[in-house]
């Protein structure tokens, strides 16, 4: 492989690189995930140049988030979401409105930007980040608590709707406009492709379990759950949906098994290599040049404006449980992350938004996912945390 040596370089230099910022950021109590980011920023194209992502590693970073995802899945059990769908599903859809509202009342009535560059950065504000959302819980080891389930479950409808805003806003955008019956087909398929998983994921796998127990292959399970991962990214994005989600049922599916079959510090090994390479890549895109003043003052309005949204708007459906519970909420909903990036991007490369539009949706995301974390520590540590309960297969379903 005379070729292999210059993108075998460019991954060693993003891969320690971001891992040096990241053990940087952790010493410091803030989360490994914005050191990452932020060592894109610097050690990228537009700063120091030090490393120029490739269109191989652009590739490697869209796998590193997959994974991510996948890994979020293995941890997170299908009964407890059902457990709190309901409730979920009230939250994440406050938690599209308010923020949307807000960002494109400020980006178009206050500072008078072109229509459809307050729809793409609305729209960008829009989604919770799955991935880091879950992370700064895991971090806090509270992914099992009935708080952290609402907030996971409203984050992956959150990423739905999120989806769904993206074509509508990308219809609006375009000289075709919004072409109507593609939306409705969308929604159907993702509302089915959901249900299904949440559903009968779990059984599909209880039902080809003895075929996999008996494969020769030592790491038959393993080989099944990445088969599946990829499977159900592919599945996802055939139907409009985000890769990432179909990468979370297909963890889903396997959830009840994965101590059993000790899938998650396997995939989670696969995570740690990949999950970096996503995370530098999304801070490598943004030019520093276009932080001039008035879009400083931008970047600050829109993260205040983000923060507000999802604290009061995922906060009130869950107002009967308790200020407590409400405010954790309304907190770990507010990191952005893989949806605001994709939404975005689509707006780059559709010319309908500007690198400074970007950068705010940049600055505001980071700023999100700093903010949340020592005010989640500091809710969470206030009230005693209940140790995770193993799963039992033999329970009913709720």
């Amino acid at each position: 492989m005379p070729h292999a040596e210059p993108l075998l370089l460019e991954l060693l230099a993003i891969f320690v690189g971001a891992k040096v910022f990241g053990e940087v950021f952790e010493r410091l109590g803030l989360p490994a995930v914005v050191g990452e980011i932020l060592s894109g920023i610097i050690l990228g194209p537009y700063a120091t140049g030090f490393v120029n992502p490739s269109t191989t590693t652009y590739s490697i970073a869209g796998l590193g988030a997959i994974f991510l995802l996948f890994t979020v899945g293995l941890e997170t059990s299908p009964k407890e979401l059902i457990r709190v769908g309901r409730t979920s599903l009230g939250v994440s859809t406050a938690g599209v409105l308010a923020p949307f509202v807000l960002g494109f009342a400020y980006l178009r009535l206050v500072r008078s930007d072109p229509t459809h560059e307050a729809i793409f950065v609305a729209a960008a504000m829009v989604a919770t980040s799955v991935g880091i959302a879950a992370r700064v819980m895991g971090d806090l080891r509270v992914l099992h608590t009935h708080v952290a389930r609402i907030i996971l479950a409203a984050a992956v409808v959150d990423d739905i709707l999120g989806m769904i805003v993206l074509v509508v806003v990308t219809g609006v955008a375009s000289s075709t406009g919004v072409q109507w019956v593609q939306l409705v087909v969308l929604f159907a398929e993702a509302a089915a492709f959901t249900l299904f998983m949440v559903l009968f994921g779990g059984k599909v796998i209880h039902r080809i379990r003895p075929g996999v127990e008996r494969m020769s292959s030592e790491n038959a399970p393993l080989i099944m759950a990445l088969a599946l991962c990829l499977g159900l990214s592919v599945a996802a994005e055939r139907i409009g949906m985000a890769a990432i989600i179909g990468a979370f049922f297909a963890g889903l599916a396997f959830a009840e098994y994965s101590a059993e079959w000790h899938l998650a510090p396997r995939v989670g090994a696969i995570t740690e290599f990949l999950a970096p390479f996503f995370f530098f890549t999304m801070g490598a895109r943004l030019d520093l040049r276009v932080f001039e003043p008035r879009v400083i003052v931008a970047c600050l309005v829109i993260t205040v404006l983000a923060l507000i949204a999802k604290v009061v708007g995922c906060g009130a459906p869950v107002l009967r449980e308790g200020w407590p519970t409400a405010l954790k909420v309304g907190v770990g909903m507010t990191p952005r992350g893989e949806v605001a990036l994709i939404v975005a991007l689509v707006g780059l490369q559709m010319k309908m938004i500007s690198q400074a539009a970007y950068g705010i949706v940049i600055f505001m995301t980071a700023a999100t996912t700093l903010i949340a974390p020592p005010v989640l520590r500091y809710l969470f540590t206030r009230t005693p945390i209940p140790p995770p309960t193993p799963p039992d297969r033999g329970a009913p379903a709720d």
